[in-house]
């Protein structure tokens, strides 16, 4: 699997390349060579120009990193990339197949709650940055609800797996 929240936090690393650029942009989020996330989420969640600049920075550097680790793949073998801004990075149309996991809006703002460090306000920017469920599951080949227990999405996600893996062997 290739997870690109790990891949992003690889991208603006202590010394990446990333990081240079987003202190370019924005001095005042680099603090002792480290990027001081809250501080950068306080600017792009509030200005969509901001988050623009912000995407055009880091979607470029992950989408190469998930190509390298892909590459690190066997011939035949299912790539799972997790990839939580699938539709609004672009990287949806390098996919051979789309899957979407919905959960319903109090769901998901008690889990941005749960994390902490958030008001409900910045959790209503980061709500409205990204792509409204609905949009994601009409773009989708597969959706996979989140709405249940930790078993029921278990259950949910292994009969999409083995649907893709189905997929694949057909294909290949």
């Amino acid at each position: 699997m290739v997870d690109s929240d790990v891949l992003a936090r690889e991208a603006v690393a202590p010394g990446s390349a990333g990081l240079e650029k987003i202190a370019e942009h924005w001095p005042a989020v680099v603090h002792d060579g480290a990027l001081d996330r809250p501080a950068l989420a306080q600017i792009v969640f509030h200005d969509d120009r901001e988050r623009a600049a912000l995407n055009a920075i880091v979607h470029p550097l992950v989408r190469q990193l998930a190509f390298e680790r892909e590459a690190g793949g066997k011939p035949g073998q299912l790539v799972v990339h997790e990839i939580p801004l699938l539709y609004e990075s672009g990287f949806a149309a390098f996919c051979d197949w789309n899957v979407v996991v919905i959960a319903p809006l109090e769901v998901r703002v008690a889990r941005l709650v749960a994390r902490g460090g958030m008001n409900l306000d910045d959790i209503e920017h980061r709500i409205a940055a990204q792509i409204h469920p609905e949009e994601a599951r009409s773009r989708s080949d597969f959706a996979i609800e989140n709405d249940g227990s930790l078993e029921q999405l278990r259950e949910r996600t292994e009969r999409v797996y083995a649907a893709l893996i189905e997929r694949l062997a057909a294909t290949g």
